[in-house]
Parts: structure tokens; sequence; C-alpha cells
């Protein structure tokens, strides 16, 4: 069976030309910018693919915004391909003509078809901005989109940090956003199919304490991070009756 796509929003049109503005103004409390935070997630991934003994070649980026984050999936994953999602025509456009290639694909969210194509899905930061009724349409979209043995790379805001709520709310389009506590975003992952392999929280210490995060892959396991990641697996013997 089929399922609707539930993308977020394509009131990020009104941001395509602003976003990285928005985006570093709430950033930047932290005294980082986007790049060190994407950079910082394909590395955590990279660092969990390892620990499971897993390569992917395909990547699906679901709402991938300005698709910056192509480039460290590229790079850091060493994905063969990597496909990236989004529902504002022109966030897709401006990406395609900035990290475009031939292994860097953008399209619209309703133009993909998801056929258990792809080794590996990813999202940040997407499902604050999916309403809540639409968001297990959201989560089977992609599990549809993965090979049996697939996994999705979950990652969003953590609501429990004070931190993280504090930049949202210096964020247009984040200020308003309704978030997912860690147990919710599993709860969703695990009713779409998906088997949770692990919870990690990342981005503890601002720039200011950057000496103290060679702590942070020590203490991953606590909710005291930024932002949190789950790893979910599609099971290998999926059926779509089930």
């Amino acid at each position: 069976m089929t399922h609707t796509p539930a993308p977020p929003s394509p009131e990020f049109d009104a941001f395509s030309e602003n976003y990285d503005e928005a985006l570093s103004r709430g950033l930047s409390v932290s005294g980082e910018n986007k790049e060190y935070f994407a950079k910082g997630r394909a590395q955590w991934l990279r660092y969990c693919l390892e620990q499971f003994q897993e390569e992917v070649d395909s990547v699906l980026d679901y709402g991938c915004g300005d698709g910056s984050n192509s480039q460290w999936l590229v790079e850091i994953l060493k994905a063969g391909k990597v496909i990236s999602l989004d529902c504002s025509s022109n966030m897709i456009q401006k990406a395609r003509g900035k990290y475009g290639t031939e292994r860097t694909l953008f399209s619209s969210i309703g133009d993909f078809c998801p056929a258990g194509q792809i080794d590996l899905a990813f999202c940040n930061g997407v499902f604050h901005h999916i309403p809540v009724q639409e968001r297990s349409a959201a989560v089977r979209y992609i599990f549809q989109s993965l090979k049996p043995n697939g996994l999705f790379a979950f990652w969003e805001n953590n609501p429990w940090n004070p931190g993280t709520r504090y930049v949202m709310s210096r964020v247009p389009f984040d200020r308003d956003a309704i978030t997912l506590s860690p147990p919710e975003a599993k709860r969703l992952l695990k009713e779409a199919g998906f088997e949770v392999l692990r919870t990690d929280f990342l981005f503890i210490f601002p720039s200011v304490l950057k000496c103290l995060r060679w702590i942070e892959p020590f203490i991953s396991h606590l909710p005291f991070g930024g932002q949190y990641q789950i790893i979910g697996r599609k099971p290998r013997f999926y059926s779509a009756s089930q």
C-alpha cells in the first residue's frame, strides 16, 4: 500500500532567499555555524554505521532544505548517490543549482516514488515542522523508500534542552514548531515498522566550552545534547502486507 507523504509546509518557499540568515540568527548563540552541526551529524552517523559494520551506497535526505547536507553525506558517508527531497520548489531549485552533481540529485517529495530502493534515509529537524496528525504518513513514506534491512537516521531538536528551545525561539521558521521528545519519536518509528537500534544525544557544549567536547561521545546516552539521533532499521523480511 502506498502512503501519501506528509512534508513540511511550503511556507519554506518564503525563506528560500534568507534561509541561512534566519538559521544563523538562532545558531549564533552557540558560537557555531550550521556547517559545524551538519558536519558533526554526518561524522556521528558515520561512526554509528561503522559500529553496525554497514556501508551505504544510496542515501535519501528527506526534507533537505537548502541541500547543504548532501556534500557531507557524500564526503563523510562515502555515499555513491544522494537523493535529496523537499516540499519547497524554491529550495529545491536553489539546492540543485548550488549542490547538484551526478551523485547529488534534488527532487520534490511529491515527485519521488518510494520503491524500496534506498540503503539509508536521513532527516534533520524536519518532523517538528510536520503537522502532528501527518507525521505517521511521513515515516511510512520513508519506510517504503528503504530496502529491507535499510536504516533510518532520524535527527531532531531536543526539547529537553533549554538551549535548544532558546535557539528555536530565535529562528522565524522554528519559533512556533511543535517539537518531538525522544520517546515520542521512538514510538513514531516503531509504529511504522522500524526496529529502534540506538538513540544518541549530541551537541552538549557551546563554543565557549569546546575544550569539553571530547567528553561528548562518552555521554551521548544521556539526554543533554541539543539534538538527538534515533537509528531505526527496516526488518530484513518485511512484507508489504504487514
